[in-house]
């Protein structure tokens, strides 16, 4: 907004005409002309028009499909730089920009009626910032859907549940505070629609992978009103999460637009330029899509990597946010021949920007197209969704892996992928379950999908689950596989948040959330998705070992350390050397690993020792289905041990000192965590 109005501006660079549609409550539209500029851009300053006024475009141009012009002014435009966005789509009306018989033949309707509009909204403070900014190296993020995890909280009130204010009720931020969460990663809040297959099976997208408009919230999500009011209940939200000390990032969708390919709806991109905004193949008639969406933006193009910087610099500057998860961020560095180029100029830009290469940036490092998996090839500044920890972490403990090798590399870091070109050791975003999967209740209740709710005859979503069910497919009550499925789940959990690097949390795998087999749940906005908080109290032997690891990973920070561990001594204060080692690794017998330890494919118990000048932990890993006598290191790592966590049941292990070469008797698939200390003292266990 300007003084006495409003400017409208759209980056349209082929169009031959642009108007501004002004729709009135009744749906009665005044048009004004936008004056053309050389860089491309259109604009027009509207006297008189106020915040809260709903708008569209309509873009004059050829109908040229084989050039990637598909104008067609009886289409009403969302506004890419909307702030807000109002209204639904009609998915039976004529919100095409071809018609039904043919995907390039021009449809004459007019749409205004079928589809979303955008609002004026006028500039209003920032959210209050966090007090302390979290390092990343401290960083605990959760992964949470805004209204799935408020849906169903008692506590918060209903007419909030599911909303901006709801994620910001204080019983909510209490538990998060109380977990140990100093980060809250929402799946997409850009304003979302659902895709036309969805809406005909009586469904729809509940992820938000199907972003409409990357400036606005996503309107359904504001308890308080669509007409600006989503704005500023956003903000509020932030203001709350970051008062306790969360900070907020945002699972970000630029990759792909919610128009799909061209014979999906034409809603704003599209209608624009349709070969400016997306990658086209050769013969310009189709959308070259690496996405698997439909389409894919074409980051090649100045103005639409302008349209995405300033996107993601006003989520930073106006709207608050402290980091940026990007969805299949290969896409973004594909170059103009569709090359995958990690010196691609989005990646230049961040890190040249003054506000964007300060905050949070996590790459999902693939996209479905050639060369998509770029895992560990980010470079400096970068964290990276971790799969191969993913992977991992559920095949050794279900016994699907081939000694203790890899489960040394994953706890240290995964330096195999990571440690190189400088990166730190927080690099690698480590996880066991996301929203695109099973939870972690089902990764040890289900061997298979069970989408059937999906509509789909359970043949979507991935077969490559990698969970054990334990024995019978499925919930039961039978005593011996609740408590083994409850012993696996602590010991994934325990895997997670032990390990280097950044971990991530699934919301609500710390009490058992389930999907009830469903590993693909985007079309679920029920109870099949939503958090079930009256269930938390089945789960508290999960809920506080969860809360018990966080807090020692915040107390310990050898637990996190910023860089790779090396066999390098230790060295304390006055420079003098401690005669232990940053890291080493014990069998059972309490001694260092030999060649032939590491190489026996049979082996499941691996000792773990890390340490820095102050602080020294052991974290036993023991994936074997028999108990073990364990015997604990000597000097020069540690005189005692004090057991400080474990995932066992609570009468497993003694709460007294234990000397060093003490025969500690462990249950088999148990992880245990003690403290090194020093000196003993009285309460030392005799060996």
């Amino acid at each position: 907004m300007v003084e006495g109005g409003t400017c409208f501006s759209l980056w349209a660079p082929r169009a031959t005409r642009v108007e501004v549609v002004l729709v009135g409550i009744d749906r009665r539209q005044i048009n004004h002309d936008l004056t053309h500029h050389a860089d491309g851009v259109w604009s027009v300053v509207v006297p008189g028009v106020e915040a809260g006024q709903r708008y569209g475009y309509r873009v004059h141009g050829p109908w040229s499909p084989e050039t990637g012009q598909r104008f067609n002014a009886s289409k009403l435009l969302i506004d890419p730089y909307a702030r807000a966005i109002t209204g639904g789509v009609d998915y039976s009306g004529p919100i095409s920009d071809h018609t039904p018989e043919s995907n390039f033949k021009p449809d004459p309707r007019d749409s205004s009626i079928s589809v979303p509009l955008s609002v004026v909204v006028a500039d209003s403070p920032p959210p209050r910032p966090l007090a302390i900014k979290p390092r990343l190296d401290d960083l605990v993020i959760y992964e949470a859907h805004l209204k799935g995890y408020t849906q169903l909280h008692p506590s918060v009130p209903e007419h909030l549940r599911g909303s901006y204010a709801g994620m910001a009720y204080p019983a909510v931020v209490e538990h998060l505070v109380a977990l140990g969460i100093n980060a809250v990663q929402f799946l997409p809040v850009h304003h979302f629609i659902s895709e036309p297959f969805a809406i005909g099976k009586g469904l729809v997208n509940y992820w938000g992978y199907n972003t409409l408009g990357y400036f606005a919230p996503h309107a359904p999500y504001s308890s308080s009103g669509t007409l600006g009011q989503q704005v500023a209940e956003f903000k509020q939200m932030v203001t709350a999460l970051h008062d306790a000390g969360i900070a907020v990032i945002l699972d970000v969708v630029y990759n792909h637009t919610a128009e799909g390919g061209h014979e999906g709806p034409t809603l704003s991109f599209r209608g624009i330029d349709h070969a400016g905004y997306y990658r086209l193949t050769s013969d310009s008639r189709n959308d070259y899509d690496v996405t698997g969406c439909g389409n894919a933006v074409d980051t090649s193009v100045d103005g639409v990597l302008d349209l995405i910087l300033d996107s993601l610099r006003y989520w930073v500057t106006d709207m608050g946010v402290d980091g940026f998860r990007f969805d299949l961020c290969t896409t973004l560095i594909r170059d103009e021949n569709h090359h995958v180029q990690q010196s691609h100029a989005f990646k230049q830009a961040i890190a040249a920007d003054p506000v964007l290469s300060e905050v949070i940036v996590i790459s999902e490092p693939w996209d479905l197209g050639p060369y998509g998996y770029q895992v560990g090839r980010w470079g400096r500044g970068w964290t990276e969704w971790n799969d191969r920890f993913r992977g991992f972490s559920r095949d050794f403990w279900r016994g699907a892996v081939h000694g203790v090798e890899e489960l040394a590399t994953r706890l240290a870091g995964s330096a195999d992928i990571f440690d190189h070109d400088g990166r730190p050791a927080t690099s690698s975003v480590n996880f066991v379950t996301a929203h695109d999967g099973f939870t972690l209740r089902d990764v040890v209740t289900y061997d298979l999908k069970h989408n059937e709710a999906n509509g789909e005859r359970n043949r979507d979503g991935t077969d490559d689950n990698r969970s054990w069910n334990h024995g019978s497919e499925g919930e039961t009550d039978d005593p011996e596989i609740v408590a083994a499925r409850r012993r696996t789940l602590r010991n994934m959990m325990a895997t997670l948040l032990l390990s280097t690097g950044t971990p991530m949390m699934l919301a609500g795998d710390e009490m058992g959330r389930t999907q009830q087999g469903n590993n693909n749940a985007y079309c679920q906005d029920s109870p099949l998705s939503w958090v079930h908080w009256t269930a938390a109290g089945d789960w508290t032997d999960l809920t506080e070992l969860t809360r018990t690891l966080l807090t020692l990973r915040a107390t310990y920070p050898v637990l996190r350390p910023s860089s790779f561990r090396r066999r390098t001594e230790v060295i304390d204060g006055d420079g003098e050397g401690l005669g232990r080692t940053e890291s080493a690794w014990f069998s059972e017998h309490g001694t260092e690993m030999t060649i032939a330890e590491w190489h026996d494919g049979g082996r499941r118990t691996l000792g773990m020792y890390v340490c820095d000048e102050l602080d020294g932990l052991y974290i036993l890993v023991h994936a074997g289905a028999d108990p073990i006598m364990v015997t604990l290191p000597g000097r020069p790592w540690s005189d005692t041990f004090e057991i400080l966590a474990h995932t066992g049941e609570p009468e497993e292990f003694p709460e007294a000192s234990l000397e060093a070469g003490f025969r500690l008797p462990v249950q088999g698939r148990t992880i245990v965590v003690m403290k090194a200390v020093g000196q003993g003292d009285q309460s030392t266990v005799p060996s």
